[in-house]
């Protein structure tokens, strides 16, 4: 599908990754992942009890996550949202063998809007609040008040099949002149990134174009679209 004819998203940054240890066979006890190796069994409505199955599952000590749409009206009235570039481990280290069509050059490279993991301390509708507007000062520079984070529709489980993961998604209406370079979390993969700004509906249409390919990202715009177009 052709991109939109009046906007494109500027180039990701330059950012590589490669692999210096393979380490899967001994991850430390305090891996980011871990790996539960499960034997389980399912009882049918019947009462049939079917035989031992093995199935894996992924866990994190920080389970689930918010996802934030942050957005503006500029002069004009037209409503525009906030993303940012994100480096994705994953995505850029796809077995080239595996692959079913050809991909991009920038392979790891995405652009989201900010989330981030529920702190323990964040466990409750007004800790997820804490926690949307700690990820978006984070990653963004916007400082929000939590009480002014806005749900955006019920939570989803991004990848069901592997992780109970839920992501909890909010809308909040930012100053782009207030904007203070963000501080980040520490993270290697949250440095240099880029922000951008977009109109909700270029936003849509990059979408539709396959040049926005983060899921939660493309959530939280359809759903802000039905709310503030």
């Amino acid at each position: 599908m052709p991109k939109p004819d009046d906007f494109a998203l500027p180039s990701l940054p330059r950012i590589k990754l490669s692999i210096d240890r393979e380490r899967s066979d001994h991850a430390p006890r305090n891996a980011y992942l871990t790996i539960r190796r499960l034997e389980l069994r399912a009882q049918f409505p019947d009462g049939t009890v079917t035989e031992p199955f093995f199935y894996d599952t992924v866990m994190r000590k920080a389970l689930d996550a918010v996802v934030v749409a942050p957005h503006f009206r500029d002069e004009s009235g037209t409503r525009k949202v906030l993303l940012r570039s994100a480096l994705r481990p994953p995505v850029a280290f796809r077995p080239r063998q595996l692959w079913p069509v050809p991909e991009r050059e920038t392979l790891g490279g995405l652009w989201e809007f900010p989330a981030g993991l529920v702190e323990p301390n964040e466990r409750s509708e007004e800790g997820l609040r804490r926690c949307a507007a700690r990820e978006l000062y984070e990653e963004t520079g916007a400082e929000i008040a939590p009480e002014a984070m806005l749900a955006l529709g019920p939570s989803t489980f991004p990848c069901p099949g592997i992780i109970g993961e839920r992501h909890f998604y909010f809308h909040a209406e930012i100053d782009p002149a207030a904007l203070v370079p963000p501080v980040e979390d520490g993270s290697v993969l949250e440095r240099q990134a880029s922000l951008v700004t977009v109109t909700l509906e270029d936003a849509l249409a990059l979408v539709r174009a396959g040049e926005i390919e983060d899921s939660k990202t493309e959530i939280a715009l359809r759903r802000l679209a039905e709310l503030a177009p």
